[in-house]
């Protein structure tokens, strides 16, 4: 069942059954007929089809932003931001594409010409979460449709609204019968689309239970996947010159979207000499949010995506707690209609608790006082994630070298991440495989054909 819950009030919605087998067919055979009309398309006519989704987007903005809001409790401004960086995702496509797609010569040892010439591999399923429910999504469709994949989209059960929303976008942007598809597909229905041939790759945007799943069903069928997983990024200060602007970063990266993002900072490890000030000037400014109304503007903290979520939360500081975790600022999970859970600020978190090693998917953080930039490491590294990570420092060459000692796929200086569309996105160890956005995001479901031509004597 798919529905909308409005976590700010718990009030359910709007309701739309799951899809019946009869109707998962129809889609799936719908996508594979979109394979031959999508790739007759030259890379020109499917940049101006993203181009027409861009702006469609851009057109449809605050009905976009109000769904999301409503559908997961994401501040409004916020959730109007997510549409222009949609927008700006679909045009990077549109006009970067075309040159991505450009056949590769190789000089080859014997001669003759041979070149690399990049094809789509086919029908494409895209398993997309709640907390970026636009975002996520244009990061998948964009490149595949550029290449020439048709998408089946099974979004998340909580997100029907914004899921219909796309998918009427791209068909009012004349995009060919079945290149792109929703889905309010069940679980057991993923899998077996993941086993149909006519399916070519999965990409999965979700938990680590979530990546595990679709990667043993997807690698029993010899399908390739990517998968944007779990994430618990260090942000590491290592000197106090510039530490208005690193509070101020470390507030904001981790309780932007109420904390629920998989890059978000998560664990701040502070050298000894600066940690005090630090603590002290981060609690307080995290202390002084509160959360409220997402559908108010000027709301900067709003409720988390769901009454279950904020329980798991609830549940993950309690045991930290239970095993001498020490609280630094109180919060938790309120006593109110919603989901709203305060900000909280965790100290002493050790090797022994459960939370050093998970992933706290809201507003809740946790400081580490270390000795110098060797301890930093240690503490950074010793999580099974490897998605995204931060130094500051005011010495730049400084903190480069310390960002090489990093296991993540992003590191960011004197900046707490982010995304942007020519950046590539996608993490190490226990938070996936893959890339998405950028150049790298049109290399993955993509058919390298090397195409070879020997010169031959002539009569």
């Amino acid at each position: 069942m798919y529905k909308v819950t409005n976590p700010a009030t718990g009030t359910v919605e709007a309701v739309y059954p799951s899809a019946t087998d009869a109707q998962i067919e129809e889609a799936a055979a719908r996508a594979e007929a979109a394979r031959g009309p999508l790739k007759a398309l030259s890379p020109a006519e499917r940049s101006a089809l993203l181009h027409r989704v861009a702006g469609l987007h851009a057109e449809r903005r605050e009905e976009l932003a109000s769904i999301i809001t409503r559908e997961m409790g994401k501040p409004i401004a916020q959730s109007r931001g997510e549409v222009d960086i949609v927008v700006s995702i679909y045009r990077y496509y549109a006009d970067n594409g075309p040159g991505f797609l450009a056949e590769e010569p190789i000089d080859a040892v014997a001669g003759g010409r041979t070149v690399v010439r990049k094809e789509p591999l086919g029908v494409l399923l895209g398993i997309m979460p709640w907390n970026f429910p636009y975002y996520q999504v244009a990061r998948f469709a964009a490149p595949n449709l550029m290449l020439g994949n048709p998408v089946l989209l099974k979004h998340a059960p909580q997100c029907p609204e914004s899921a219909l929303a796309m998918e009427e976008i791209f068909r009012d942007a004349g995009a060919p019968d079945g290149a792109y598809v929703n889905l309010f597909a069940s679980n057991e229905q993923v899998a077996a689309l993941i086993a149909d041939p006519r399916v070519q790759g999965v990409s999965l945007t979700g938990s680590e239970r979530a990546g595990a799943a679709v990667a043993a069903a997807a690698g029993a069928e010899l399908k390739k996947v990517v998968l944007e997983l779990g994430g618990s990024d260090p942000f590491i200060v290592l000197d106090g010159g510039n530490l208005d602007q690193v509070v101020k970063l470390a507030v904001g990266s981790r309780t932007f979207n109420a904390g629920q993002a998989c890059n978000a900072a998560k664990r701040f490890i502070v050298v000894d000499e600066v940690y005090d000030e630090f603590v002290d000037r981060f609690v307080a400014a995290t202390a002084a949010l509160e959360p409220g109304d997402p559908a108010e503007e000027g709301t900067v903290l709003g409720p988390l995506s769901s009454a279950a979520a904020a329980e798991s939360l609830q549940v993950q500081v309690d045991r930290a707690v239970l095993q001498g975790a020490e609280i630094l600022l109180d919060g938790g999970r309120q006593d109110r209609p919603g989901a709203y859970f305060k900000p909280m600020v965790l100290a002493g978190v050790t090797e022994s608790m459960d939370a050093y090693r998970q992933e706290l998917f809201g507003p809740v953080a946790m400081v580490f006082r270390v000795r110098d930039e060797d301890e930093a490491v240690q503490v950074a590294n010793g999580t099974p994630f490897g998605l995204g990570a931060s130094v500051h420092s005011v010495d730049e060459d400084r903190a480069a070298a310390l960002a090489d000692r990093i296991e993540a796929g992003m590191v960011h200086i004197n900046e707490a991440g982010g995304s942007s569309a020519e950046l590539p996105f996608g993490g190490v160890k226990r938070s996936g495989v893959g890339r998405e956005l950028g150049r790298y995001g049109m290399d993955e479901f993509v058919n390298r054909k090397l195409v070879r031509v020997r010169e031959t004597a002539r009569a």
